[in-house]
C-alpha cells in the first residue's frame, strides 16, 4: 500500500501540498486529477524521493519497485526491441550472467529464476506493447536513433510498461500519441496487474483505464472510487451537502452568539453564557467547496458567410519528392459549418492533408477549388515554440492592432483570457495551457471561416477542454480537427475521415467501432502500419505490395531465433554436465531436483524457439 500521511510540500515558497494524507491500496488503478499548478507532478517527485517533504511521510512497502516516464527520449543504434527489453533489469541482468556462469549450482538458479519471471516469453511481451504504440515489426527493428524525438518517446512510454514496476506513475502519457495510440493505451491500463497513478486531463482515458480518482484541490487530497463521471457527481453531491451544512453552521452562530449578546451582562445567565462563547469557540468553520471558474474560449465569428462549398478537392496527389507520393486520388468537399475529425496513425498523412488545406502545400497533381476570400486559422503545438517568450500577451494582441487605442488592445486581450496582470506577464512563464490559449487567441484572431486545430487540447486540464469543446460548438465556421482526446471528437464532429493507405475515406462508424476497429488490429502480430520510419512520412512507399527488401526483417527475426536457440542448448549442455556429476543425486538431492527442473524449462525454451524458427522461415520463403 502506497501511504501519504499528512504531508505538506513547499515549492519556490509557495505551499502547494497541506497536510495531505491518502491510502492507495495495492492493484489500484488511480487518475490523479486537478487543475494546472495544483502540484500533481509535485506530488510525483516526493512520491520517487526526488523532493524532501516540508512534513509528514510516504511509505511504501518494501522491495516495491516505482517506475515513470523518462524525462529524456532514448537514443542510439540499438533497436527499438533491444532498448525495451533492457528495461526489465533483473532480466537482462540474468541473461547476461548466464552467458558466463560455470558453476552448475548458480546456472540452476538463473534458469529457475529466468523461468518464474517469464523471462522467454518477454521479446513478445515488449513487441506487443511496442505494436500497441504503434511500431510495425519493421519499426522494432530499427535503430532508436532513426526516430523523431515523439517516437523515441513512445519508446520510453513501451519500455516502462514493459518493465510492469510495482508502483507505475505515467504524468500525461498520451501526450506523445495519436488517437490510435491513446485508444490501446487506455485499454493496457486497464488490465495493468499492479498500482498504478496517472496524472491525465484525458476524460476518456480516466473512464476506461481508472477504478478511482484522486482529486488534488487547495492542497488537500481526496480519494474518490469509480470513474472519472463518479467522481464529477460524487464532487456535486459533496458541494451541495457543504452548501447546505454552511448555511446551518451560520445559522446556528448567529443563535449563539444573539444568546451571549443578549444575556452576558445578566449574572443569572453568566454561566449559560459562557458556555456558548466555549461552543463558538469550539465550533470549526466548515469550507464550502471552491470552485474556480474556468475562463471560456471564443473563436470570433467570420465577417462574412461564403458559400459552400469553402474546399473541393478532386483526384488530388500530395507528396514531398517526386514518384513518393504521401496521399494520392483525394477527392473531399468542405462546407460551411462541417465538423470533421481526421483519423489515421501518426505519420500515415494527416499532416500532409491539414497542409493542404491551410494552403500550405500545393498538390503535385489533381484539382483543388477554395472560396473567394476564405480565411483560415491554423492551430498545431509546435507554433507554441514560435512565440516571443519575452513578450506578452497584450504585445502579441498589439502587433496585431497597431493603430488601435490602448483601451481597445485591452479589451480584447481580456476577450482572449488575459486581462489585468495576466495580460502583462511575460510568455516565457505563462503555463502550457496558458499559451495554448494565448495562441488560440492570435490564431483565430480576425474570425476566419475555417479553423484547422492540430492536437490543440496537450496542455489543456479537462474544465478548459470542456471550453474548447463549447467554442468550437458555437462557433459558425467549419473546423478541421486532428486530436488524441476522444471526448473533443465526440462532443464536437460530424464526420469522420480516416487518413490511411495514401488514401483519405469517410468513415462510416462511430468512435467506438474505430476503437473496437484499432485494438482488434492492434492486438495481432503485425500493426496497420508500413515499415518505415514513423517520422518519415513523406518517403513512405510501403503500402505498395512488398518488395525483396521487405524479407529484411524476417530474416533478422531468423537469424535471432537461431541466436537463442544457440544460447539454450550452451546453456542445456552446462546443466547435463552438472548432472553428470558423480553421486550428485545421493550428496545433493535438493540441487540435482533443481537443475532437473532447469533442464526441463530450458528444453521447454529450445522448443519455442525452435517454432519461432520454423514460422520465421516458413513466412521468408512465402515472401519470397
Amino acid at each position: 500500500m502506497l501511504s501519504i500521511n499528512d504531508i505538506s510540500i513547499r515549492l519556490a515558497g509557495r505551499l502547494l501540498i497541506d497536510q495531505a494524507t491518502v491510502q492507495i491500496p495495492p492493484g489500484a488503478r488511480v487518475g490523479l486529477v486537478g487543475r494546472n499548478g495544483t502540484g500533481k507532478s509535485t506530488l510525483f517527485k516526493a512520491i520517487r524521493g526526488e523532493l524532501a517533504t516540508e512534513s509528514g511521510k510516504i511509505t511504501l512497502p518494501p522491495r516495491w519497485q516505482i517506475g515513470s516516464l523518462a524525462q529524456e527520449a532514448p537514443n542510439g543504434p540499438d533497436s527499438l526491441i533491444d532498448v525495451v527489453l533492457r528495461a526489465d533489469v533483473e532480466r537482462h541482468a540474468l541473461l547476461a550472467e548466464s552467458e558466463t556462469a560455470e558453476d552448475p549450482h548458480r546456472i540452476a538458479e538463473i534458469q529457475t529464476r529466468l523461468v518464474d519471471i517469464d523471462a522467454h516469453s518477454a521479446p513478445a511481451r515488449a513487441a506487443a506493447i511496442l505494436s500497441g504504440l504503434g511500431f510495425s515489426t519493421a519499426d522494432q527493428a530499427r535503430p532508436c536513433a532513426e526516430f523523431s524525438g515523439g517516437w523515441r518517446m513512445r519508446v520510453a512510454l513501451a519500455s516502462t510498461l514493459f518493465a510492469q514496476p510495482d508502483l507505475l506513475l505515467l504524468d500525461e502519457p498520451t501526450n506523445y500519441l495519436d488517437l490510435e495510440g491513446t485508444l490501446w493505451l487506455e485499454d493496457h491500463l486497464a488490465h495493468y496487474p499492479r498500482t498504478v497513478i496517472i496524472i491525465s486531463h484525458d476524460r476518456d482515458l480516466l473512464e476506461t483505464s481508472v477504478d478511482q480518482i484522486l482529486h488534488l484541490e487547495q492542497g488537500k487530497l481526496t480519494l474518490y472510487r469509480g470513474t472519472y463521471s463518479s467522481f464529477e457527481q460524487q464532487r456535486a453531491a459533496r458541494a451541495m451537502q457543504d452548501a447546505k451544512m454552511v448555511k446551518r453552521q451560520e445559522a446556528e452562530r448567529k443563535r449563539l452568539q444573539a444568546f451571549v449578546d443578549r444575556f452576558k451582562a445578566k449574572a443569572s445567565k453568566a454561566r449559560q453564557a459562557q458556555s456558548r462563547v466555549k461552543m463558538l469557540e469550539r465550533m470549526q468553520p466548515i469550507t464550502a467547496l471552491v470552485t474556480d471558474e474556468v475562463r471560456e474560449i471564443n473563436f470570433p465569428a467570420p465577417e462574412k458567410i461564403l458559400s459552400p462549398p469553402i474546399i473541393a478537392a478532386d483526384n488530388v496527389t500530395l507528396g514531398y519528392e517526386p514518384g513518393k507520393p504521401v496521399l494520392q486520388r483525394v477527392t473531399l468537399r468542405i462546407d460551411t459549418e462541417d465538423r470533421i475529425a481526421l483519423l489515421g496513425s501518426n505519420g500515415n498523412g494527416k499532416s500532409t492533408l491539414v497542409k493542404l488545406l491551410a494552403n500550405k502545400l500545393k498538390p503535385v497533381s489533381g484539382n483543388i477549388v477554395r472560396a473567394d476570400k476564405l480565411a483560415i486559422a491554423y492551430f498545431a503545438q509546435h507554433q507554441l515554440d514560435e512565440l516571443d517568450e519575452s513578450g506578452t500577451p497584450y504585445s502579441h494582441v498589439r502587433k496585431l492592432m497597431p493603430e488601435a487605442p490602448e483601451a481597445r488592445v485591452r479589451a480584447r486581450t481580456g476577450a482572449i483570457g488575459f486581462s489585468s496582470k495576466a495580460a502583462d506577464t511575460e510568455v516565457g512563464s505563462l503555463s502550457g495551457g496558458e499559451k495554448a490559449r494565448l495562441l488560440l487567441g492570435l490564431a483565430t484572431f480576425f474570425g476566419p471561416n475555417m479553423i484547422i486545430l492540430d492536437e490543440p487540447t496537450n496542455h489543456l486540464d479537462i474544465d478548459s477542454r470542456a471550453a474548447l469543446a463549447e467554442a468550437i460548438n458555437e462557433f459558425p465556421g467549419a473546423v478541421i480537427m486532428v486530436s488524441h482526446d476522444r471526448y473533443l471528437i465526440e462532443a464536437c464532429a460530424d464526420q469522420l475521415w480516416v487518413v490511411a493507405n495514401r488514401a483519405v475515406t469517410p468513415y462510416d462508424g462511430d468512435l467506438d467501432d474505430y476503437r473496437r476497429s484499432v485494438l482488434s488490429t492492434r492486438s495481432g502480430k503485425e500493426p496497420a502500419r508500413d515499415g518505415a520510419a514513423p517520422e518519415r512520412e513523406r518517403a513512405r512507399a510501403d503500402d505498395a505490395p512488398r518488395k525483396p527488401s521487405d524479407k529484411r526483417p524476417l530474416k533478422q527475426k531468423i537469424a535471432e531465433a537461431e541466436a537463442e536457440m544457440a544460447r539454450i542448448g550452451d546453456i542445456i549442455a552446462k546443466i547435463d554436465a552438472a548432472l553428470a556429476m558423480p553421486d550428485i543425486f545421493t550428496r545433493e538431492p535438493d540441487k540435482a531436483a533443481q537443475l532437473a527442473k532447469a533442464r526441463a524449462n530450458a528444453a521447454a525454451a529450445l522448443e519455442r524457439a525452435e517454432e519461432a524458427w520454423l514460422d520465421f522461415s516458413a513466412s521468408y520463403e512465402n515472401a519470397g
